[in-house]
């Protein structure tokens, strides 16, 4: 680990994202213990400054952390951590990361929406609401497979129309209706993921 620039105290600051979403859930801090652990595990794990010991991500939780990849920077002196979120908290509060809080802007009119997004469906699958557009996608898989079909096709004709504000409009229905579909058959992201890296 000497191609790694730890601070006067041993540490390198981590930053932990998530795999499929790119969301970043935490700030932590990491020594040669803890990346030889992460190495040697699988799973993240830093160190306490206010505690000063080694601990691993969730292990009083249950919130654990399962490492996918590891980075360094372009100076080698701060980490990037792609996990798989265990039960998709990563925040002691409970939140699903740990920046929650808005102090400027609009975190939403990201990519952090798909996040968010994909959270929604899941609830409403597992919390069905009356009323609920996307409960009655669930319910009928012939609707729900023909909205994507049509969708497609409506993006498709509003690329052919030159139209940029309705390309987006209709690439937005195509993304929300095809995430229902893969919530709905429990695809996992990851495994789209892999494929698109195959064709890369």
């Amino acid at each position: 680990m000497s191609e790694f620039k730890f601070d006067d105290k041993g540490l390198i600051p981590v930053v932990v994202q998530d795999h499929i979403t790119g969301e970043v859930l935490m700030v932590a801090w990491a020594n040669e213990e803890a990346i030889a652990k992460m190495k040697e595990t699988g799973y993240t794990h830093f160190w306490s400054r206010s505690r000063q010991k080694l601990w691993k991500k969730g292990e009083e939780s249950g919130n654990v952390q399962k490492i996918v990849s590891i980075q360094s920077d372009c100076d080698d002196d701060t980490l990037l951590v792609r996990v798989i979120q265990k039960n998709g908290i990563a925040c002691h509060t409970g939140n699903p990361t740990c920046f929650y809080k808005t102090v400027y802007g609009d975190p939403m009119q990201t990519s952090m929406i798909i996040a968010e997004l994909r959270r929604v469906i899941h609830d409403r699958k597992v919390n069905p609401e009356e009323g609920s557009y996307t409960c009655k996608l669930f319910n009928d898989e012939t609707k729900m497979c023909k909205k994507i079909v049509e969708e497609a096709a409506e993006y498709v004709l509003a690329i052919k129309d030159k139209d940029k504000d309705e390309v987006a409009w209709e690439l937005a229905d195509l993304i929300y209706h095809s995430l229902v579909a893969a919530e709905k058959e429990d695809i996992d992201l990851q495994k789209v993921y892999e494929k698109l890296a195959e064709r890369r």
